[in-house]
């Protein structure tokens, strides 16, 4: 079982900077992918990037391609999200999941294991 725990949300003008980050409880942490979903108020959770086991594969959705970056520090059992030129659009709660294979990542139910979230909200 893998907990996940975010930080790093916060309100923030458009423009801006956050990163967020998912520290997970699992030694075994290195084998897992994770990905980054957001959830705004009436719409579906929808991916926001994820990435591989080892780094070596990535994936973002199209609307935050070249303005977010997600990685990984397995020594650390932790992920992050840095997110540039945030625009209010990106307001959501952002969760973080994990799940031990790389497959169909853009669907939610495919991911086992997820955090509780946290809230980004960006100001115009």
């Amino acid at each position: 079982q893998v907990q996940l725990v975010e930080s790093g949300g916060g309100l923030v003008q458009a423009g801006g900077s956050l990163r967020l980050s998912c520290v997970a409880s699992e030694r075994t942490f290195s084998r897992y992918a994770v990905s980054w979903f957001r959830q705004a108020p009436g719409k579906e959770r929808d991916i926001v990037a994820a990435i591989s086991w080892s780094s070596g594969s990535t994936y973002y959705a199209d609307s935050v391609k070249g303005r977010f970056t997600i990685s990984r520090d397995n020594a650390k059992n932790t992920a992050y999200l840095q997110m540039n030129s945030l625009k209010p659009e990106d307001t959501a709660v952002y969760y973080c999941a994990a799940d031990p294979s790389w497959r169909t990542v853009v669907e939610q139910t495919k991911w086992d294991y997820w955090g509780q979230g946290t809230q980004v909200t960006v100001s115009s």
